[in-house]
């Protein structure tokens, strides 16, 4: 990511300031299956932003590595997640993700809240565990402008063909799929 986007990023987090804890939960297009998600195991929440999700992911049991462009927003991560009480079972690192997803196990969740790289699908296929759940989220062509980092129709589901769709979406610019490993398999992708 150039320095200018991450300036762009870090401008932005510090004009919002750190979220309350009533700010803290999953994206809304996943809440309706919120009992799909485990409650224990690893997870990486990918472009984490201010932590809310991985915050929710933590309260939930797991034990959560988010990564975010953003060294603003990591800041405001690590703060939220102490005054939340799980700051011992979240870790942030600020990571510039144009160089791929960091190494590390095999993660029970990845979660990504309005974030697509498509350089990172194959990687993310790579450490979802088996009966592990895919929560992708993204801004979407479908009831939204084109773009660049905006999910064509029918995009997500055919990203990760391998996955077993619980639920998945697009309409009013937004895209999402909530999807398991199955088993031992490798999933295509």
């Amino acid at each position: 990511m150039s320095e200018g986007d991450r300036t762009r990023w870090d401008r932005t987090y510090a004009d919002r300031g750190i979220p309350t804890t009533d700010a803290i939960g999953v994206d809304a297009v996943f809440a309706a299956h919120r009992d799909a998600f485990p409650a224990a195991g690893h997870a990486i929440d990918v472009a984490c932003g201010q932590g809310a999700g991985a915050i929710w992911l933590a309260r939930r049991g797991l034990r959560v590595h988010g990564f975010d462009i953003s060294a603003v927003a990591i800041t405001q991560a690590r703060a939220l997640a102490e005054r939340s009480g799980v700051g011992g079972r979240c870790r942030f690192d600020v990571v510039d993700l144009d160089d791929g997803l960091p190494g590390g196990p095999p993660a029970d969740v990845i979660y990504s809240a309005r974030f697509r790289d498509r350089r990172l699908d194959e990687p993310m296929m790579g450490r979802l565990a088996p009966g592990g759940l895919l929560a992708l989220s993204a801004l979407s062509q479908v009831g939204g402008s084109a773009g660049r980092f905006r999910a064509a129709p029918g995009e997500l589901c055919a990203a990760f063909p391998g996955l077993e769709v619980i639920a998945a979406g697009e309409g009013q610019g937004l895209a999402w799929l909530l999807a398991r490993r199955r088993g031992n398999e490798v999933p295509s992708g």
